[in-house]
């Protein structure tokens, strides 16, 4: 990514990156093309990773990203998990290890500005990237679309029945005792306590951004996971192939090759998937209801990102993007926003959420006092 634009100059600094989001945030409607009714338009949020690092997560293209720092990283691919189960003994091996970090990790200060945005009045909705279901705690009443699913549950890719990822991480255990060891002397050694990359590679381990670990040489292949429990006490009639439906389970309960019905899956959207129709037009409604919106924590790299803030610029609608680095097609953004702009036709800041954020919410609330 290129370096980031600064828009206004003045947002250069913690200081005036405020005074900026500010103006953006509390500005009237500008929006050139269709208006709505509202004389102060509310604001849209589109969040990726970097809303989360405060809470101890990875993220991909930051500093400290996966990609950033590890350069030989490749995630799993859908038509993979689907077809292989080689692969998806391997996924679920360090979906097991890094799930307790993601568990236990809590939204920062950064989610909290969020709803204090809401209950001030000043946002319709958020579109996040992250899966980690951080807004949906932080503001359950403010409307959160996840764009690339969730982890907390996962999904049956034959009858399309959502469980529950912790339930799921005790069956893992109990399926799994040699590395349910494993993870208990990670956990005791401190190995999990950070996402930090650099500080995991130390010890041996490598971290992604969609809560696993990486082992070097791990036995990847002898680890087992679970079948679907609905396909597996009603096997379904028909598969997408046209076979008949079968879920064949070892002494333990483990799911077996045999199966051709009853694979789970984890309810986000695998890299090579695509994003279901109704979560698409979800977002892009959210877009069109707007004044404006704000990226926060997203250099923007994938298409289903960037393509909602193109739409809000092809709408005329302000744009604000508030990301440590650049972000993918900034220039073209921000290129029609006058020198005389001191935010509210647009913002640009290179500057951390979860430290601007909140200054910005005690600013606005004294405005309002």
């Amino acid at each position: 990514m290129p370096d980031p634009l600064i828009v206004p100059r003045s947002a250069n600094t913690p200081a005036g990156s405020i005074a900026a989001l500010i103006d953006f945030l509390s500005a009237k409607s500008s929006r050139t093309g269709e208006r709505h009714g509202n004389e102060h338009e509310q604001t849209v949020l589109l969040t990726g990773a970097g809303i989360s690092v405060a809470s101890g997560l990875a993220d991909y293209r930051g500093t400290n990203g996966t990609y950033t720092l590890n350069k030989t990283y490749r995630p799993i691919y859908y038509n993979e998990f689907l077809s292989n189960h080689e692969a998806r003994k391997r996924y679920w091996a360090r979906s097991f290890l890094g799930w307790t970090n993601l568990n236990r990790a809590k939204p920062n200060s950064a989610h909290w500005a969020v709803k204090d945005l809401r209950d001030l009045g000043l946002l319709s909705s958020v579109i996040t990237q992250n899966v980690d279901s951080f807004h949906n705690h932080a503001h359950p009443s403010l409307p959160t679309i996840e764009l690339h699913g969730y982890l907390r549950s996962l999904v049956c890719l034959t009858c399309r029945s959502e469980y529950s990822r912790a339930t799921f991480q005790r069956q893992l255990s109990d399926l799994n005792p040699a590395w349910a060891k494993f993870l208990e002397s990670m956990l005791a050694s401190g190995a999990l306590d950070t996402e930090h990359p650099e500080e995991r590679r130390k010890k041996g381990l490598k971290t992604n951004p969609d809560g696993d670990v990486d082992l070097p040489d791990a036995p990847y292949s002898t680890f087992r996971y679970p079948a679907c429990p609905t396909c597996l006490e009603h096997p379904p009639a028909m598969t997408s192939t046209g076979e008949k439906g079968r879920v064949e389970i070892d002494a333990d309960g483990a799911w077996v090759p045999a199966s051709n019905a009853g694979v789970l899956k984890p309810a986000v959207i695998m890299f090579g998937e695509s994003i279901g129709a109704g979560v698409k037009q979800a977002a892009e409604e959210s877009i069109d209801a707007a004044g404006r919106i704000l990226v926060i924590g997203s250099s923007l790299a994938t298409y289903s990102a960037w393509r909602l803030v193109k739409r809000a610029h092809e709408r005329g609608m302000p744009i604000g993007i508030l990301n440590l680095g650049g972000a993918r097609g900034e220039e073209a953004f921000f290129a029609e926003v006058p020198a005389s702009n001191t935010g509210q036709l647009g913002v640009r800041c290179s500057q951390s959420a979860d430290k601007i954020l909140p200054d910005v919410v005690k600013s606005l609330c004294g405005d309002q006092r």
